[in-house]
């Protein structure tokens, strides 16, 4: 598979995993994402984001040899979560929250046990496209589209 089709496919079940892990921890716990009123939607969607990018750029430079090792799938677990916080952090700053604000809901993150979840949504999604990459199946074929050498 080639290292552009392997992130893509890890990078959309990544999204897919965040989405649902955030979504499911939000309703166990009954609390908000973020959970400080009057944010509105922009700092989480810019952070996510943030986080969909970190992901596939690390995930880019693990799988582009042509045998990529699932070692630096730790970079791209550990990258993405902190892109998150990071970019977060610095758009309700710079919207005007203030230092205590930003901070707060950060820290809120990391306790609440939602960084954790897109931590592990990047491991699982990134070890997926390392495995992918490192796959050497081919499609499926009908019997008729082998070649006659190819027959036992």
């Amino acid at each position: 598979m080639s290292p552009f089709l392997a992130v893509v496919l890890a990078t959309v079940l990544f999204f897919a995993l965040a989405i649902m892990g955030l979504g499911a921890l939000s309703y166990y716990t009954d609390t908000d994402v973020i959970a400080v009123p009057g944010l509105g939607q922009a700092p989480g969607v810019l952070a996510m984001g943030a986080a969909v990018a970190a992901f596939s750029g690390t995930l880019w430079t693990t799988v582009r040899p042509a045998r990529p090792s699932f070692t630096p799938v730790l970079i791209t677990a550990l990258a993405t979560p902190l892109a998150h916080l990071f970019v977060l952090w610095l758009v309700l700053l710079v919207t005007g929250s203030g230092l205590l604000v930003a901070t707060t809901v950060a820290g809120d993150l990391v306790r609440g046990g939602f960084s954790l979840v897109l931590l592990l949504a990047a491991a699982v999604a990134a070890w997926g496209g390392v495995a992918l990459r490192r796959t050497r199946s081919t499609g499926p074929q009908w019997p008729w589209e082998r070649r006659a050498d190819d027959e036992d």
